[in-house]
């Protein structure tokens, strides 16, 4: 049963080998690039939740409501800055 060929684990072992294989054929990356890939993850978290803070406080401001907005705008921010990122690495 777990020699078919549609066995997800062999599947999985498979694309991990043929991964290793591709990274070790083009080398390592240059390390200025995978400090701007990082650099651009975290834009991808810091700009929606900036974005989530100001439209809190401007709300806020206008309804003098103190944090009522602020605190739960700068979360779904971060929820959907820290989603972007998730997207953004498990890209193929």
């Amino acid at each position: 049963m777990a020699d078919e060929p549609d066995d997800p684990l062999r599947r999985r072992l498979a694309a991990q080998r043929a991964h290793r294989a591709q990274a070790e054929h083009e080398g390592s990356k240059p390390f200025f690039r995978s400090l701007g890939i990082i650099g651009g993850l975290g834009w991808l978290i810091v700009l929606p939740a900036l974005a989530g803070l100001a439209l809190g406080r401007w709300l806020d401001t206008h309804f003098a409501s103190g944090i009522f907005w602020t605190a739960p705008l700068l979360m779904v921010g971060l929820g959907i800055g820290c989603h972007q990122a998730w997207k953004r690495i498990h890209r193929p």
